[in-house]
């Protein structure tokens, strides 16, 4: 079955109207619970105000009674041993464990996830799991469910809002992005086995009484590298997929939770 494809006219302009009105062509709609990754750049010139008049388009699409998600990420919070573009001389991580700011859930910006989803985070009345990595944003009836029990050792498992999206039946917009960048692929990593799969020792910067440490816990060395593959084999074979514009941007809406099914197995057979 091939995806769902909606029109688009690239000499329309882009408002909030007529993003209100891509959305829900997609399939938006009020009510649901959708954690979105976007591309504002792709969406193109919007009138108004690019980062304020999306959100308040997806957040007038999903209605009060609806739930957005967003990742609010801090990946840079993290063990330097791991890190590799570039890599860091060995000499320089306990300097660089030490000089790092204590993560805060109110004043640390996300990082790499967009002016949208750091403006979300920034949002009247919206609340942020408990990950000094790999937080999420939520906004709406469903946010406490979906932010609730979110800490190291879990960045994107089972106890993650990923894992919450999942057995809530939400859904996954991508925006401007494929699949590349579509988080919930790695909650089918925590499910999946595969050779060479494995937990390596991470850390962050926490507040613990009151006074900066260093912490560490396990997780899972993730890989995002086939990603993009994944999604479009998905796609190919028939998996639930709704693509269409938003604003100028090539965007898909899925539920969560057949492509996360697909992807354990997809994992299992390609790694």
């Amino acid at each position: 079955m091939s995806p769902q494809r909606t029109p688009h006219d690239p000499a329309r302009p882009v408002t909030l109207a007529s993003l209100r009105a891509d959305l829900e062509r997609l399939g938006v709609r009020r009510g649901a619970t959708v954690l979105v990754h976007t591309r504002l750049s792709a969406v193109g010139y919007v009138v108004g105000g690019g980062p304020s008049v999306f959100l308040h388009a997806l957040l007038e699409s999903l209605g009060p009674e609806g739930t957005l998600l967003m990742p609010a990420h801090n990946r840079d919070l993290s063990e330097p041993a791991h890190w590799s573009d570039p890599p860091v001389d060995p000499a320089l991580h306990a300097a660089i464990r030490a000089g790092m700011p204590p993560w805060d859930p109110e004043r640390t910006a996300s990082r790499g996830m967009g002016v949208v989803a750091e403006l979300f985070r920034r949002w009247p009345g919206v609340r942020r799991s408990g990950h000094p990595q790999t937080s999420f944003a939520a906004l709406g009836p469903a946010a406490d469910d979906l932010l609730a029990g979110h800490g190291p050792g879990c960045a994107l498992g089972e106890r993650s809002p990923l894992g919450a999206l999942y057995r809530a039946d939400g859904e996954v917009l991508l925006v401007g992005v494929d699949h590349g960048r579509n988080t919930s692929l790695h909650l089918a990593e925590y499910r999946a086995r595969w050779p060479g799969r494995r937990e390596h020792e991470e850390g962050a910067p926490l507040l613990v009484d009151g006074a900066p440490r260093w912490v560490r816990f396990p997780e899972l060395a993730f890989d995002d590298g086939d990603f993009a593959r994944l999604g479009a084999d998905h796609e190919a074979a028939g998996g639930p997929v709704a693509v269409g514009p938003v604003g100028h941007a090539e965007s898909r809406l899925l539920p969560q939770r057949p492509l996360v099914d697909f992807a354990v197995r997809w994992l299992e057979a390609h790694r």
